[in-house]
């Protein structure tokens, strides 16, 4: 007795691709096989899946198309999965996927036995592109077009290349958009036209193209400013009526409005028609962001504790892009070189474009108390300063800084009175935006001189000078990994004071190291002299400190690194003395999109008397 007839009972099935032997059209095979893609939902019907079965044939000829495989076939046999039992009232072993049979066979299949699909894609010959013809638009008249040079590179194709669809189609838009920056803002390419041409193997294109005339810009309109000032806007857009219209300045615009940090979204759009005099209006919408917004940060490490507190930021406060942030932190929450509890609150104004475009005014009110083994500080600190940006790269920074302090140590308590007029210039090639992104590749120098007077007792003058260096070594470069995967960083802090010796400055403007700024694996100030048979630092007049650290990301979202410190400070004015310490130890780190959460653990090698044995840090971001 033959089977039942099994009707719309779903059918399972696999498919299996033999690969071409070109990775690329492999994948894009693969991407464009409905029944690769499908296999994994709910099992259909004998007759629907003889469907996909023949609709993937037109699907994967286009995939091969694209890639320039236009006298290209598509095999697909259907048989039994391995360990299958031949359908009885289906004498082939397999069948061809366009044999009109196939869905008869597809209903004999026994019941919960699965079917191979099996899809055997043959190339055949490439097709290379024949004539490749450039016609105008009746908007442009009859002439013939012309490409110059920049054109000609930017459509980047021509007769004997590959036929392949992708680059064609790019052609087109990158010549509009060459078009474009020339000037012609009206400048459209259509998508092309193609003829195949069998007997030669060749693809013959035409793009219809119309330049249009080159105009300049017009009239700049701002939309959306509720609470920003439209004469502040104006003043800051880098853009002006009568220069060339070029896509890419009014991106760079774009984006440098953007950059404010007041606006949630910026768009910038052509607002047609041609002015008489052949100029385009421009509009700019804005969207603005929260105005007002609150922060929690915290952070720990064994020798500073733990530290947290929240920030309150009121965003554009009087309509120029100013900010207004306002800090409150606990400090001291344990900590192996702490004595108790602090406090460091402060409220910072930021004014751009003080006085001159990439010119900001930073102006910081801040109250300190910490209690460091080192000494105990009570201080009241006023600062303003002018930052300027000096292209992408460069940063200078230059103002006044008065600060009023108590500082206990060793039993004895001093004020002092200090004024000082920090000077500070900065270099980033790194090409971060976001200052917690890991770097992989590029350098990082600051460099800072900063000459002050202390008032007390007569008054005494010295200078401190501080420079950082950062570099780092994606080992992509030596083909031992892929991009930002494998980085070597290193990192050199140096400084000098000059005019003083180490007891006729405050102990809080000396200079000490130790902790994750510059030698992990001792506490912080746990580098240089100390009082006798104590854990105290006396703080020097110079340091100097290295790291080497390698960075491993593994997986998706995890990463590891492991890193070797070292590091001195001494009583005298000139770096590279006292008495090296070393340490070394490793990490794991976790990325999210703010950034990656840092867990190191170190260890010292050469530990002094009343030194840590370990330490650990947790942090947002890269220690450099």
């Amino acid at each position: 007795m033959p089977p039942p007839v099994r009707g719309a009972d779903p059918q399972s099935y696999v498919t299996v691709i033999r690969p071409t032997g070109q990775g690329d059209l492999d994948a894009a095979i693969s991407a464009s096989s409905g029944l690769l893609s499908l296999q994994k939902t709910k099992a259909v019907s004998p007759f629907a899946l003889a469907g996909r079965i023949r609709n993937d044939y037109d699907r994967l000829r286009t995939a091969l198309e694209s890639y320039g495989y236009y006298a290209a076939t598509i095999r697909i046999a259907v048989g039994l999965r391995a360990g299958g039992h031949a359908a009885p009232s289906a004498p082939p072993a397999t069948m061809d996927g366009q044999d009109p049979r196939l869905p008869e066979w597809l209903l004999a299949v026994p019941k919960g036995q699965a079917v191979q699909v099996t899809i055997t894609p043959v190339r055949g010959d490439i097709f290379h592109l024949g004539q490749v013809t450039l016609k105008p638009s009746p908007e442009d008249g009859t002439a013939p077009i012309v490409l110059n040079a920049p054109e000609r590179t930017a459509l980047g194709v021509a007769s004997g290349h590959p036929a392949i669809a992708s680059d064609v189609l790019a052609g087109g838009v990158n010549l509009q958009a060459e078009l474009k920056e020339e000037g012609h803002a009206l400048a459209q390419v259509g998508t092309p036209k193609a003829w195949l041409r069998p007997q030669t193997h060749t693809l013959d294109v035409e793009y219809t193209v119309r330049r249009g005339p080159i105009v300049t810009i017009g009239a700049i309109a701002l939309s959306g400013l509720k609470r920003t000032h439209p004469a502040y806007i104006a003043r800051r857009i880098t853009l002006h009526p009568d220069q060339l219209y070029q896509p890419s300045h009014i991106e760079a615009a774009r984006q440098d409005l953007a950059s404010l940090g007041v606006f949630s979204d910026v768009q910038a759009s052509d607002a047609p028609p041609l002015t008489a005099g052949r100029q385009m209006p421009l509009n700019f919408a804005f969207t603005e962001g929260k105005q007002r917004m609150a922060e929690v940060e915290g952070g720990y490490s064994t020798d500073l504790g733990g530290r947290g507190g929240v920030s309150w930021t009121h965003n554009n406060i009087f309509g120029n892009a100013e900010r207004l942030r306002l800090t409150t932190l606990v400090t001291g929450l344990g900590g192996s070189a702490q004595q108790g509890l602090g406090y460091d609150v402060y409220a910072d104004l930021l004014k751009p474009d003080f006085g001159d475009r990439d010119q900001n005014l930073s102006v910081r009110v801040e109250g300190i108390r910490q209690l460091l083994y080192s000494y105990r500080q009570t201080a009241l600190l006023v600062r303003a300063g002018i930052v300027r940006h000096l292209g992408r790269r460069w940063t200078v920074s230059f103002g006044g800084e008065a600060e009023q302090e108590h500082i206990e140590q060793m039993g004895m308590s001093n004020d002092y009175t200090i004024v000082s007029l920090p000077l500070s210039a900065t270099y980033d090639s790194t090409g971060l935006t976001n200052p917690i992104d890991p770097a992989t590749h590029g350098v990082r120098i600051a460099a800072s001189a900063t000459p002050s007077a202390s008032l007390i007792s007569g008054t005494s003058f010295f200078t401190i000078l501080q420079a950082t260096a950062s570099t780092y070594f994606d080992l992509t470069h030596v083909g031992l990994s892929r991009p930002g995967r494998s980085v070597f960083a290193f990192r050199g802090v140096v400084g000098s004071v000059q005019g003083a010796s180490t007891f006729e400055i405050p102990p809080d403007q000396r200079l000490y190291a130790g902790g994750s700024a510059t030698v992990r694996g001792f506490r912080y100030q746990g580098v240089g002299p100390q009082f006798p048979n104590s854990k105290y630092a006396i703080g020097g007049t110079s340091m100097d400190a290295g790291t080497v650290e390698f960075r491993q990301r593994l997986f998706r979202s995890f990463g590891a690194a492991l890193f070797a410190d070292a590091g001195q400070v001494d009583t005298g004015s000139s770096p590279l003395h006292g008495t090296l310490r070393v340490g070394a130890g490793a990490g794991v780190r976790y990325y999210t999109p703010i950034g990656p959460v840092r867990v190191d653990v170190a260890f010292p090698l050469n530990r002094p008397a009343q030194g840590d044995t370990w330490e650990l840090y947790i942090g947002l971001g890269e220690t450099f």
